[in-house]
C-alpha cells in the first residue's frame, strides 16, 4: 500500500522505520487526549507492526512541510457477512496546532482510497460519544447506533 495522497502542503503516506519518533509524539499525545496509559512495550511492539508489511495493521501518516502531523492506524479482519477484508480504524490523530485544516478528513478519505484499490468491503470505526471529531464524522455516514462492549481479558 504506497498511495500517496496529497493536498497542498500536506500529504498522506505509508509510515516508514524512520517517522518512529516523531510518530510517538503524536502517539503521546493521542493517548493524552484519551487520557489512557499505554506500556513502552506495547507502543514499540504497535510501531514494530505498523511497519511490518506481514502483519494486517496499517499505519499512514499525515505529513505537513516534512513534519509528522497525524497519522491513523488500522486492523484489516475477515468478515462472517461479505467476501473482502474489512478495515477497522482503530486509532485517528491529528496534532492540536493542526487540527481545522482538513487533515483529519484526508486520512479517512486517503483509507477510503485504499479500500477502493485494495477491494475492501468498508471501513468502519468507533469514538466516544462526546469527541468533538464527530461534526467530521458525520459527514461520511451517520453512526450505526451499534453499543460497544468491552471485557478486558487478562494483561494487554
Amino acid at each position: 500500500m504506497t498511495a500517496n495522497r496529497k493536498s497542498g502542503e500536506t500529504r498522506i503516506r505509508e509510515a516508514h522505520p524512520a517517522d518512529e519518533a516523531d510518530w510517538q509524539l503524536l502517539w503521546a499525545g493521542y493517548n493524552a487526549f484519551h487520557e489512557a496509559v499505554v506500556a513502552d512495550e506495547i507502543t514499540s511492539r504497535t510501531w514494530r507492526r505498523i511497519i511490518d508489511p506481514d502483519t494486517p495493521m496499517i499505519g499512514r501518516m499525515a505529513e505537513e512541510g516534512g513534519t509528522l502531523v497525524g497519522f491513523s492506524i488500522c486492523v484489516l479482519h475477515e468478515g462472517t457477512w461479505v467476501k473482502t477484508s474489512i478495515c477497522y480504524l482503530e486509532d485517528l490523530f491529528v496534532s492540536p496546532g493542526h487540527r481545522g485544516k482538513g487533515i483529519g478528513r484526508m486520512l479517512i478519505e486517503d483509507l477510503l482510497g485504499l479500500a477502493a484499490v485494495c477491494g475492501w468491503s468498508r471501513l468502519y470505526w468507533h469514538t466516544r460519544q462526546d469527541n468533538p471529531a464527530r461534526r467530521l464524522y458525520d459527514e461520511f455516514t451517520e453512526a450505526d447506533g451499534f453499543v460497544r462492549y468491552v471485557l478486558k481479558i487478562g494483561g494487554g
